[in-house]
């Protein structure tokens, strides 16, 4: 399966506000170094900061620093299958695979910068809402690190979450604008996470649910379906001694 986008489908990126990209992704490369090269050249041309992969390895590996009201915001990533899907590992540009050592000492140093630093994974997908033992271990170690907040953007549908260690691990939030609409309802829905910071403190995540009414039309999703497949992620949540409510708007 081989993925490409025409550079006018950049304004979608444009009118959702993007900021930062992560570039993780096992399709990122899929079309050789001279696409991947030329998408780099769109998003500096945007201004936009990218991490998780990069022109070189060296690059993909840096975490991107950043400071918003007062806040010191720091995001890194790393692709977690390695091997074809990580050709900077070959010395091509793409995503950079998880040296785990390396990703624990740059976490470390961001904290002691006073970071709170948000790591995402490009991971092994499964299809339930059960998260896999691979991502509960990798995700699990970057929250020993220090991590605050972590996310699995590998998924195709909505996978459990976790309070750990007093950070937040959200397993795979599902597709965002398109994919994998005829492998069955699960696919067909998806989660999307807003992370409200202040102080330099996480202080609490607000989840919005969306379905797609064909290939590519994500629509949000409310009354009792959203309960209905919030229940479903919570079922398979790991919240530690903390209930829950389900809010239906």
């Amino acid at each position: 399966m081989v993925f490409c986008s025409a550079d006018k489908y950049l304004e979608l990126l444009e009118y959702i506000g993007t900021d930062v990209v992560e570039l993780t992704g096992d399709h990122f490369s899929d079309w050789g170094a001279e696409a991947t090269l030329h998408t780099f050249d769109l998003y500096d041309a945007e201004g936009w900061m990218y991490y998780g992969g990069g022109r070189t390895a060296d690059q993909g590996r840096l975490p991107i620093k950043m400071e918003h009201n007062g806040n010191k915001i720091a995001f890194i990533g790393c692709n977690g299958k390695g091997g074809s899907y990580t050709p900077s590992t070959r010395g091509e540009p793409g995503a950079v695979d998880c040296d785990f050592p390396l990703i624990s000492n740059e976490i470390a140093k961001l904290k002691d910068e006073g970071y709170l630093v948000i790591m995402t994974f490009q991971h092994h997908e499964v299809y339930s809402f059960t998260p896999s033992p691979y991502l509960v271990v990798d995700f699990e170690f970057t929250v020993d690190a220090g991590a605050d907040i972590v996310s699995g953007s590998q998924a195709h549908q909505p996978h459990g979450m976790s309070f750990y260690h007093g950070s937040t691990i959200m397993y795979g939030l599902g597709n965002l604008f398109f994919d994998q609409l005829l492998m069955g309802e699960d696919t067909t829905r998806a989660l999307i996470a807003r992370h409200v910071i202040y102080n330099g403190k996480h202080i609490s995540t607000e989840i919005f649910t969306i379905h797609f009414l064909d290939f590519s039309r994500p629509l949000y999703l409310q009354g009792d379906e959203r309960e209905r497949l919030l229940r479903q992620v919570f079922a398979e949540s790991d919240w530690g001694e903390l209930s829950f409510a389900v809010n239906q708007d």
